[in-house]
């Protein structure tokens, strides 16, 4: 006898495609902004006792000043990539 298929999982709610672009920034400036407010803070102040804490703390302003330098940004980018890449 064949068995059933397993239940649907619920998927979580996708963006629509036109917002791709501004997802890219998301995820491209929160990586970063992190990755940057991480060895920023420590080569600053070094690796020690309130560090998680002040990386957050500079993280909070990096965040945001990076996802609109991502959006402003990522048409010259894109610009430049299709005058150096061979298409």
């Amino acid at each position: 006898m064949i068995s059933p298929p397993p239940p649907r999982r619920a998927s979580a709610p996708r963006l629509p495609r036109r917002f791709a672009a501004v997802a890219f920034a998301f995820y491209m400036s929160a990586i970063m902004a992190m990755v940057m407010s991480a060895v920023i803070t420590a080569v600053n102040e070094g690796i020690g006792p309130g560090y998680v804490p002040h990386v957050l703390a500079v993280y909070l302003l990096a965040m945001p000043v990076a996802f609109c330098s991502v959006l402003l940004i990522r048409p010259v980018v894109m610009w430049l990539v299709l005058r150096t890449v061979e298409h």
